[in-house]
């Protein structure tokens, strides 16, 4: 090569060598979601007809039926469902991921254990309903004999099967398959706090919650940004586990965003209207992003 021209267009070799990543990215994922964003405000026969189909998805009461919530049952709608599971996923996801990580700190062994609660975030998602079925059957689910034992025969019975409690138990049990992420993540976070600062803190005579509250939490920051961040995506993505333990039953009660359009697009046959619900959650996605990025950047 002329070293005239390399010096003239630096940055042709690296183009050059991202050039097949992205083209794959530009084909498989840039293009594709264009198309779907466009299909969103086009019409069955094609014509455009503007916001129309993101009124009729939030006007539908699969997607929100304030009018039960939550005074009554589910089925709520699925952008409730998705809120909720958020709500209840986020903080349980971060005490237990947090909590294990410090137990398991200085404990012999602990690396064996940490693979083993990490198996669940490597669980197929299709295989992790399945579980999350048999957790919660009423005759051979480990939580309703633990119920049984402590008493609580009154609760013991196929969460999975029941408006009222298909979306706890599919909750809960994404967490079990989540929290050994948000784990490792945390694990590998407190391995870079210098003993040093735990060590001054005892010496002025700093509790162990004091240690914790002042030292361990705000070092943790980063990572609780990044576990936050993956959690929400999580949530708003959650679809093979509804679909394998619940197909969003019974009676619609867990109902998620991404299984309704699922349904949309491929029972119904409604794809204008599916197109509709991916560009929402690729705009709440989009909200979370912006978010981890300029919280990144101010951690830096």
């Amino acid at each position: 090569m002329d070293p005239r021209g390399a010096r003239a267009r630096p940055w042709a070799d690296p183009l050059l060598l991202a050039a097949p990543a992205l083209f794959l990215i530009l084909a498989l994922i840039v293009y594709p979601a264009l198309q779907t964003v466009a299909l969103s405000f086009l019409s069955k026969d094609g014509a455009f007809v503007g916001l129309k189909n993101f009124a009729d998805v939030l006007s539908d009461p699969e997607t929100m039926n304030l009018a039960r919530f939550p005074a009554r049952t589910p089925p709520w709608g699925s952008l409730v469902h998705n809120a909720i599971w958020i709500l209840l996923h986020l903080p349980l996801t971060v005490a237990i991921g947090l909590g294990l990580a410090i137990l398991l700190r200085d404990v012999k062994g602990s690396a064996i254990l940490r693979s083993v609660i990490f198996l669940g975030m490597v669980t197929p998602m299709i295989v992790g309903g399945v579980i999350i079925r048999f957790l919660f059957d009423e005759h051979a689910g480990i939580i309703n004999a633990f119920l049984r034992l402590v008493g609580l025969e009154a609760l013991a019975r196929s969460w999975t099967a029941y408006p009222d409690t298909a979306l706890l138990s599919l909750i809960l049990g994404s967490v079990w398959l989540w929290s050994g992420f948000a784990m490792v993540l945390y694990s590998a976070g407190l391995s870079t706090i210098p003993r040093d600062y735990y060590e001054a803190a005892c010496v002025d005579g700093a509790s162990p919650w004091q240690q914790f509250w002042h030292i361990t939490v705000p070092s943790l920051r980063p990572v609780t940004t990044v576990v936050v961040a993956m959690t929400i995506l999580w949530g708003l993505k959650i679809f093979d586990l509804v679909y394998t333990a619940t197909l969003g039953g019974p009676g619609g009660s867990s109902m998620v965003l991404a299984l309704q359009m699922y349904f949309y697009g491929f029972r119904a046959l409604r794809f204008n209207t599916a197109a509709a619900v991916a560009t929402l959650l690729s705009l709440f996605t989009l909200v979370v992003g912006i978010w981890f990025i300029r919280s990144g950047r101010r951690e830096e």
